[in-house]
């Protein structure tokens, strides 16, 4: 009898992979939620990137605090400064692991963004985080910390304001809805309020039109595209992918979009949800070049999958409270989110 070799080994290969999945699916841990926050609850201040040491500032963000009517607690580290950072990167690193380890401590808040949270991520104790779920809110450079928490640690932060942000109406608002009273929140830009027969504050634009369902992964695109080929990435395949950044260009945004794509990033997505670009506009050097909506679409559309420009989130003074890992439901033609579950338990 003739053996076939090339389909023996064909077939033996997709046996073993098929069996790779189901072991990996028999042992991937379930998604944790932490618990809602409560009024009363101490929450603790971080500032794992850059630094504010001004004692009015830090005033301001602990009567902040106060006013959401929590407690705070300030990180033992908090007031420290190490160049442009907010302390070395051990002693970073020691405050977050510390505010997961305080059983006092319900949620952790960073104080500002800037830069630094990549050069602590190899310095946190996981094993520690990750016995201790609680909400981690912040955006900007914080999505280091994001990105790392849902690859290494499996359960929901929030990508929401800074304790040092204004937190308006629109952003208590928002907050409240996800991780105080754990609402499955609907997200639509605010109504425009400018005297002019059709409203240009608030729009948002269509790529691919469509409704996806994923979960909800990202946050400022800068910061993620420089961890792509890190280890601290969580598996965006079947994603809505949620992306915002400030002060870059056009062609900067158009580099970064074509990393994350050459990295199989892009192509795994269930949906893209580009946020707000605060100071993207060209440069005067960039005079007929593409604009910031052209570049997306060239990148977005060619996806195939429900994609759009514009919801309010990023580097504004009003936006949503995005929890990260959770499954939700977009609309492209819509402009809108909704969250399938609650946040938090």
């Amino acid at each position: 009898m003739r053996i076939d070799r090339r389909a023996l080994i064909a077939g033996a290969g997709a046996m073993l992979a098929a069996s790779r999945t189901r072991a990996a699916q028999a042992v991937a841990p379930a998604w944790i939620k932490p618990q809602r926050l409560r009024a009363g609850d101490t929450v603790g201040l971080i500032q794992p990137a850059g630094f504010a040491d001004d004692a009015f500032d830090i005033a301001l963000v602990e009567d902040t605090v106060r006013a959401m009517g929590l407690t705070p607690r300030r990180a033992p580290h908090l007031l420290d400064r190490y160049g442009y950072l907010a302390g070395k990167d051990a002693d970073r690193a020691a405050d977050v692991t510390a505010m997961y380890a305080d059983p006092v401590v319900k949620a952790v808040f960073a104080v500002r963004g800037g830069w630094g949270c990549a050069r602590i991520l190899p310095h946190l104790d996981f094993r520690i985080i990750r016995a201790n779920p609680k909400l981690l809110v912040g955006y900007s450079d914080i999505t280091a910390l994001h990105m790392a928490f849902a690859a290494r640690a499996g359960f929901t932060t929030i990508h929401g304001p800074v304790a040092s942000s204004g937190w308006d109406s629109f952003s208590r608002d928002s907050f409240r809805a996800v991780a105080f009273d754990a609402q499955a929140a609907e997200y639509h830009n605010p109504v425009g309020t400018q005297d002019r027969l059709v409203q240009r504050i608030g729009r948002t634009i269509c790529f691919h039109p469509g409704k996806a369902t994923g979960r909800l992964l990202g946050g400022n695109l800068t910061v993620l595209s420089a961890l792509a080929g890190t280890p601290w990435l969580p598996d965006f395949t079947g994603a809505i992918l949620f992306i915002e950044d400030i002060g870059e260009q056009p062609y900067r945004i158009d580099r970064m979009l074509t990393q994350l794509g050459q990295a199989g990033i892009l192509p795994r997505l269930a949906g893209v949800v580009f946020g707000q670009c605060t100071d993207c506009a060209p440069g005067g050097e960039s005079y007929g070049g593409f604009t910031l909506s052209e570049v997306l679409q060239q990148h977005l559309e060619p996806l195939g999958i429900p994609a759009f420009q514009g919801a309010q989130f990023g580097h504004v003074a009003s936006q949503f409270s995005l929890p990260i890992g959770i499954r939700a439901e977009m609309d492209a033609q819509a402009g809108t989110l909704r969250l399938l579950e609650p946040a938090v338990s």
